[in-house]
């Protein structure tokens, strides 16, 4: 019994792998490229969002504030302790 219960899992997994389509069942690699490409396009038609040095501060503001927050919460989970 145990083989053919182990028979009918090899037969599922091919037929989930089908179910992969367009952009997921392509390889990595394909998948860099076409990203890569739709960047470029992106930062040439000017559409594309560039942070600027003030924009990149205030985000690391940001995340590092709930980083404390978060942490501060956690009873003994100090993160800065030495």
């Amino acid at each position: 019994m145990d083989s053919q219960t182990n028979h009918d899992t090899d037969t599922v997994k091919p037929a989930a792998k089908k179910s992969l389509r367009g952009f997921a069942a392509m390889d990595p690699q394909r998948q860099r490229e076409i990203a890569s490409l739709g960047g470029r396009a992106a930062h040439q038609s000017g559409h594309a969002h560039e942070f600027t040095s003030e924009e990149a501060r205030a985000a690391g503001k940001k995340r590092h504030a709930q980083a404390a927050s978060s942490t501060a919460s956690t009873p003994g989970t100090d993160s800065h302790a030495s």
